[in-house]
Formats: C-alpha cells, structure tokens, sequence
C-alpha cells in the first residue's frame, strides 16, 4: 500500500515540478522573448521588406557572405524555422548548403538573441547553470558560442555546397540550372 501511495505521490509531484518551472518561465524568460520578437519585427517594418529582399540578394552573390552573414540574418531576423525560408534567394545548388548553414546557427545564436531559437535556451540554460556557478560571466560565453558558430556554419556551407554540386554532376544535372541534362 505505501508503495501505491509513494508512486501516487511521485506522479503528481512530476507534474507539479513542471508547473513551477513552467511559472518560472511565464514570469522570467517569455516576456523578455514577447519584447525581442517585438523588436526584430518594428527592425523588419521600419528597414522595409523589399529592402532586406535587396541585401539578402547582395549577400549570397559571395560565398563568404552566402554561408556566414546570411544565415546569421536570417535566424536573427526570421528566426527558427522561418529562418530556412531565406534559401528563396538561392540557386538550387546552394540551397542545401545555406540550409545547413542555418539549422546549424540556430543553437550558438541562443546565448545573445534567445529569441531567435527560445526552444534551445534550455541547453544553452543548462550550460550557463554551470558557468554561473562557477561565479563566472556569461557574456564572454555567449560571445565565443556566437563567433565558433559563424566559423563552423562557413565551414559547412563550403563544404556542403561543394558536395552538392559534385553529386549533381555525377547526376548528370545542369549545376547552372537545377535541372537534368536533355
């Protein structure tokens, strides 16, 4: 019997300790998102869109830019998973690449734009926990997470986008176009 009751205790105790982070969350990190996106999209309505459209093409000219600034615009901007949208811009040969470009800033960005990815804030959270604790400062992590993530999202781009246009080819697909060979 106090088996039985024991494991009553314990479940509902599970859902009552998610109750209390949830709170911790509504009272904490969510208003401080709701004023970020706020931010990010007064930036997007002032500048105007068909001007981001202009340098968004700008930037994908070079591939420097293609696999570093532009990813890093479009999570900042559009955020996850409206970020991947910013391929648009792209030949189809590229877009893997930008692709994984993207998806892979989506995490480094959390520790100085929370609100471009709030749910990996809870491994990066996990992480500060540890470097709080510890009585250092977050800030020169976040810094460091954000610059080692622009490095390793160039580095996969250029080597994705290489690949792609090497399976294309062995396709037999036009790299120029996309498309197959007549």
């Amino acid at each position: 019997m106090e088996f039985l009751v024991g494991l009553a205790e314990g479940f509902i105790g599970m859902f009552q300790e998610g109750g209390e982070v949830f709170m911790g969350l509504v009272t904490g990190i969510i208003p401080t998102l709701i004023c970020l996106i706020t931010a990010v999209n007064a930036i997007i309505k002032m500048v105007g869109e068909e001007r981001i459209n202009r340098f968004a093409m700008k930037c994908t000219k070079n591939i420097i830019l293609r696999y570093s600034v532009f990813p890093v615009l479009a999570v900042f901007f559009l955020t996850n998973p409206m970020a991947y949208t910013f391929g648009r811009f792209l030949p189809e040969k590229q877009k893997p690449a930008f692709y994984d470009s993207a998806v892979s800033f989506v995490h480094p960005v959390t520790g100085l734009f929370p609100h471009a990815n709030p749910a990996e804030l809870f491994v990066y959270m996990g992480i500060a926990a540890g470097i709080t604790e510890l009585g250092l400062s977050l800030g020169p992590l976040a810094i460091r997470f954000f610059l080692v993530g622009i490095l390793v999202i160039l580095i996969r781009g250029i080597v994705t986008e290489f690949l792609t246009v090497r399976m294309m080819k062995a396709k037999g697909m036009d790299v120029d176009q996309g498309s197959v060979k007549a």
